[in-house]
């Protein structure tokens, strides 16, 4: 169970950060990731314009494609009050995608917002996000590896 992609898009559609979170993951080149970024955005839009329920008081951050299961890939995606769509691929099965995308907002709002030069909409470009999303990403690998062993 491994996690293949993250991408971060803003809420104008523009794809504002990604990476490769393994080397299983298929090489995406920058042209890709600006269209998939923006279909996603635009897909993500039609999905909530036609979503049969609503809660009162208008749009939330429910509304809109939650998660895409294929034979090969889970994308999920989590949006933010802000409109700011985080969006994390995986093998099938994987476990904790929404929790894992939690933890990268938490990790987006100590590491990229705080900085005083980050200017809002613009792409990521934080070194310190970087490397605590690759933390993250390895502690939650690990533990799901070595979890299965701890239940027989």
């Amino acid at each position: 169970m491994v996690f293949l992609h993250l991408f971060v898009v803003n809420r104008s559609g523009g794809l504002i950060h990604h990476r490769h979170l393994s080397n299983k993951a298929p090489k995406i080149g920058t042209n890709e990731w600006l269209r998939i970024g923006s279909t996603f955005h635009s897909l993500h839009a039609i999905a909530a314009e036609a979503s049969p329920v609503r809660l009162p008081g208008g749009k939330n951050s429910n509304d809109g494609i939650e998660e895409m299961v294929t034979g090969g890939m889970v994308l999920r995606s989590f949006q933010t009050r802000t409109g700011i769509k985080f969006v994390l691929t995986a093998e099938p099965q994987t476990p904790d995608l929404g929790q894992v995308l939690k933890e990268i907002y938490v990790l987006y709002t100590e590491c990229v917002l705080k900085d005083p030069f980050y200017e809002l909409e613009m792409p990521i470009r934080s070194e310190l996000f970087v490397h605590a999303v690759d933390a993250l990403v390895e502690r939650v690998q690990n533990a799901v590896s070595i979890s299965p062993t701890k239940h027989r």
